[in-house]
């Protein structure tokens, strides 16, 4: 468990930098918009892709997406953006699984 974890934290770290760095972008709706809707997303799925070709399938991934994601809704956004808790965590769980395929040809 403690690799498992340890192997986590490249990706952890990314996640961050993802959710609270990007926001810093945001000047007006438009950005807003296309960070949401495109930047944040296409970043979340790469990294999962990745760590799931480097470390298989594992739940944890999205489970710490989901939850690295929810207090940027306090910060950067409204009550409106709780609909995004979830499309990250599907587009992290989507992202782990396609890499998952790739990790059991290695």
């Amino acid at each position: 468990m403690k690799k498992k974890l340890l192997a986590l934290i490249p990706y952890t770290i990314a996640l961050v930098l993802n959710f609270y760095v990007l926001p810093l972008l945001i000047k007006d709706t438009g950005m807003g918009m296309l960070m949401m809707l495109m930047v944040i997303p296409l970043i979340t799925f790469i990294c999962a892709v990745i760590y799931g070709v480097r470390q298989g399938f594992d739940f944890l991934f999205p489970i710490v997406a989901t939850v690295l994601f929810a207090p940027t809704i306090f910060i950067f956004y409204n009550a409106s953006a709780w609909v995004y808790i979830i499309a990250y965590a599907v587009i992290a769980l989507a992202g782990n699984g396609i890499g998952r395929i790739f990790y059991k040809k290695r």
